[in-house]
This record gives C-alpha cells, sequence and structure tokens, in this order.
C-alpha cells in the first residue's frame, strides 16, 4: 500500500495499461536570438516551407526593433517542425545551447531541390550527382545558414 501510494496509486498504474497513439512529432529547431525570423524565411526559400502559425515571445517589448519568436510552426510536404529564437535569458527553453538538427527531406528533384537550397544561402558540404545505370541520384547534404544539416534524398525505392 505504501508503494502504491509513492508510485502515484492505482489510477496511474491503470493509465500506463491505455494505449497511446500519437499523432505527429513536429521537432524544434532552436536558433541563436533574434534570427529565428531569418531561419523561417530562408526555410521558406530554401525548401518551400508554409509557415502553420506563429507566438511571439510575449516578453518582449512593443518598441524594441525585432521581436522574439517564440514558435514558428513550418510545414514541409507532410512534414511539421517549429523554429524558435533561443536566448541566454531564457530560463524556460528545454536546451541551453545549440547543437544542431540533422534532417532528411526526400523528392525525386534531388538537384532542382539543392540549387534552390545554395540560392536562399545553405551550403553544399555534398552536391548531388548522378547514380548508377538505373538512374538513381546520391543525394546532397547541405548546411544551413544556423547549422542545421538537410540531406536531399530521392524516396527510397522498394525492391522488386
Amino acid at each position: 500500500m505504501a508503494e502504491e501510494a509513492h508510485n502515484g496509486g492505482g489510477a496511474e498504474k491503470e493509465a500506463t495499461k491505455v494505449a497511446v497513439v500519437f499523432t505527429a512529432v513536429k521537432p524544434q529547431l532552436f536558433v541563436k536570438a533574434p534570427k529565428a525570423k531569418d531561419a523561417v524565411q530562408f526555410y521558406k526559400n530554401a525548401f518551400g516551407a508554409e509557415e502553420v502559425g506563429r507566438v511571439n515571445n510575449p516578453k518582449r517589448k512593443a518598441e524594441q526593433e525585432t521581436p522574439l519568436i517564440l514558435s514558428v510552426e513550418l510545414k514541409i510536404g507532410s512534414f511539421f517542425f517549429i523554429v524558435s529564437d533561443l536566448t541566454e535569458e531564457d530560463s524556460t527553453a528545454p536546451v541551453k545551447t545549440t547543437t544542431g538538427s540533422v534532417f532528411c527531406l526526400e523528392t525525386e528533384k534531388v538537384i532542382s531541390a539543392e540549387a534552390k537550397a545554395i540560392t536562399a544561402g545553405a551550403i553544399a558540404e555534398i552536391r548531388a550527382k548522378d547514380g548508377d545505370a538505373d538512374g538513381a541520384r546520391i543525394g546532397s547534404k547541405l548546411i544551413d545558414p544556423y547549422g542545421n544539416v538537410w540531406l536531399i534524398c530521392p524516396p527510397v525505392k522498394e525492391s522488386e
């Protein structure tokens, strides 16, 4: 009985038996403040991201030149992710430093997608090139201006 009270009781045990279905996973990119606005524009230009929603940081004063972004939700294809400003004084941020992230974007137009991202400001670490005789392409590895890695690859084809 004491163990049950310590562990949250019977209701908590019952809750662990309920099947949980997640409807989405949305990674969050933190960009050193005040660069989130620029990052959002980069993702729109480079990858055709669509802005789904935006929340500015309510602590930022109206008279300040650049409002900080609490979150901007972006959509690329069926993939959603969030971009946020990261400040040194933000005690609520789940991370204090950025370590970078890697995303893989699939498209039949690898070389065109690479060119668009480079034009928008990405740096190509590995350029796309024609692959073997069946027309497959080897993807690109790009670094965005905020230190995140974007792999642009052709869709995986199932074996016949």
